[in-house]
C-alpha cells in the first residue's frame, strides 16, 4: 500500500493544481463518521465529503439499494429509457418540497448543474434575462455559476469574462455590519440604477450559506424577498445544496422562515454519497421548457436515485431531523464554553442553523478581527490530533461543523475533544 507522502507526490505529477485538496490524507475506507487512510490512521470526520454524508459514510441502507439496482441496471440515460427509481423519487421529493402547488422534480449530476438548470428553467418562464445573487454565495465551479458566486478568490479570480446579465448585493451579516434593512435598500437601489424588475427572472440565495461563511439568511429578510419576488413577477431559486436534506433539522433549511420558494436546487446528501442533483419546482413553471431543453447524459443516474430514495428512508427511521436539531445544539453549547476559555485561541461569531454550525477565529476577543493564518494552524493541528476540519468564509477565519447527522455521541464528543486540544495547542506556538 503507497504511503499518504507517496500518493500526494503522484498526485502533484498527475493531476492539475486548479483542484485543490485540504488534507494530503488519501482515504482508504470510511464507516460512519470516521475516515481511515491508507497508513491506517483513523480520523473523525467533521467534514462529510463537504455536506455529503449527513447520514454517513457507507450507510448499509444505502449499500443495499445500489447492490440491489446494481443487478438491474446502471445507466439507460433517462432520455432514451426511463426508469422507476427517478419516478419515485421525483414523486417522493414533490411531496416533501416547500412548494406551493404541485410540484414537479428534475435531476442532474452536479449543484452545479441544479443551479444553472434552475435558471435556464427561470429565464424560460418568465422570458426574462436577469438574475440577482448575492455576495458570500457560492453556487458552483462552472463559468455561469462562477458568475454567480460571489467571492473572488480562488473561484473567479483569472476567470472572465463571466455571463451577462448577473447582478449582486450584500447578503446580510449583522457581523459584518450589513443588516437585512441595508440589502433591501441595496435591491431597491437596484431596481433603480442597474436593472428594472421586469428585466429580472429569479432571485437566487442560499438560505444559509456554505462556502460565504453558514450565516443564516434572516427570516424576515425571506419573506420580504418573497414578497417583493410575487409583486414583481421574479422567481425565488433557494440553493439548497448544502443546507438541505436534514442539515439544519428541516427537509429544506428554507422552511424554518415560512418561505415557499419557486424553485429549489438540492444535492450533497442528496443520494448518500453518490452524484445526484435535483432542481424542485412549481409544475407549471417546471414544464415551460420545451422537450429536449433539459437534461444530461447521466443526469438521474438509476443507482444514485436508489441510493436517495434509500436516505429518505434512512432520515424518517432513524429521526435524523430531529438528531439534527439537538446536535446543533449541542454544537453550539460546547463552542461557546470553549469561547469562554482565555487558554484557547479566540473564537468570535459562534452560529449556525441546526447542525449547520460555524465559527470565526479572531486575533483578540471581543473583536471580529479575522485571522485566515491562525484558522490554517487550528485545522493543521485537528488533523494531527486524528480530526477533519474544513475552513469557510470570504475572510478564510471560518471553521464549519459538517459531522454525520447519524454520528455517535461518542464519536462527536471525541471530535470535540480533539477540536478543543487543537485550539489550545494552535494558542501555545
Amino acid at each position: 500500500m503507497p504511503t499518504n507522502a507517496e500518493l500526494q507526490a503522484r498526485r502533484l505529477a498527475a493531476v492539475p493544481r486548479g483542484v485543490a485538496t485540504a488534507h494530503p490524507v488519501f482515504a482508504e475506507r470510511a464507516e460512519g463518521a470516521e475516515i481511515w487512510d491508507v497508513e491506517a490512521r483513523r480520523y473523525i470526520d467533521f467534514v462529510g465529503g463537504i455536506g455529503v454524508q449527513n447520514t454517513g459514510h457507507r450507510h448499509p441502507k444505502v449499500i443495499a439499494a445500489v447492490k440491489a439496482q446494481l443487478d438491474r441496471a446502471i445507466h439507460t440515460a433517462f432520455q432514451v429509457n426511463a426508469y422507476e427509481p427517478y419516478i419515485e423519487l421525483a414523486e417522493r421529493l414533490n411531496a416533501l418540497a416547500p412548494i406551493d402547488g404541485p410540484a414537479k422534480t428534475i435531476f442532474f449530476t452536479t449543484g452545479a448543474e441544479a443551479v444553472e438548470n434552475a435558471v435556464k428553467i427561470a429565464r424560460y418562464a418568465t422570458k426574462r434575462p436577469g438574475v440577482i445573487a448575492f455576495s458570500g454565495a457560492f453556487h458552483g465551479r462552472t463559468l455561469f455559476t462562477s458568475g454567480l458566486t460571489g467571492k473572488v478568490i480562488p473561484y473567479k479570480a483569472g476567470f472572465a469574462p463571466f455571463p451577462g446579465e448577473i447582478y449582486r448585493l450584500p447578503f446580510p451579516v449583522e457581523a459584518q455590519g450589513v443588516t437585512a434593512a441595508h440589502s433591501l435598500k441595496a435591491l431597491e437601489s437596484l431596481f433603480k440604477t442597474e436593472v428594472e424588475p421586469s428585466r429580472v427572472a429569479a432571485i437566487i440565495l442560499e438560505p444559509v450559506q456554505g462556502e460565504g461563511g453558514f450565516y443564516v439568511a434572516p427570516f424576515d429578510f425571506l419573506k420580504s424577498l418573497r414578497e417583493l419576488c410575487t409583486r414583481h413577477g421574479i422567481l425565488l431559486i433557494a440553493d439548497e445544496i448544502q443546507s438541505g436534506f436534514g442539515r439544519t433539522g428541516k427537509l429544506f433549511a428554507i422552511e424554518h422562515s415560512g418561505v415557499k420558494p419557486d424553485l429549489l436546487t438540492t444535492a450533497k446528501s442528496l443520494a448518500g454519497g453518490l452524484p445526484l442533483s435535483g432542481v424542485i419546482g412549481r409544475a407549471e413553471i417546471m414544464d415551460a421548457p420545451e422537450p429536449g431543453g433539459l437534461g444530461g447524459t447521466y443526469a438521474g443516474n438509476p443507482l444514485a436515485c436508489a441510493a436517495a430514495l434509500a436516505v429518505l428512508e434512512i432520515m424518517e427511521a432513524e429521526a435524523v431531523l430531529e438528531k439534527s436539531a439537538a446536535l446543533g445544539k449541542r454544537l453550539i453549547q460546547r463552542l461557546k464554553a470553549m469561547a469562554t476559555r482565555n487558554d484557547l485561541v479566540p473564537l468570535d461569531d459562534i452560529r449556525g442553523l441546526g447542525a449547520m454550525v460555524a465559527f470565526d477565529i479572531v486575533k483578540s476577543r471581543g473583536t471580529h478581527d479575522p485571522d485566515p493564518e491562525m484558522t490554517r494552524t487550528v485545522i493543521l493541528a485537528a488533523r494531527e490530533r486524528g480530526l477533519i476540519l474544513l475552513g469557510c468564509g470570504v475572510y478564510g477565519n471560518g471553521i464549519r461543523i459538517l459531522v454525520p447527522i447519524t454520528a455517535s455521541d461518542a464519536i462527536i464528543a471525541e471530535g470535540l475533544d480533539i477540536l478543543e486540544a487543537a485550539l489550545r495547542a494552535a494558542a501555545e506556538n
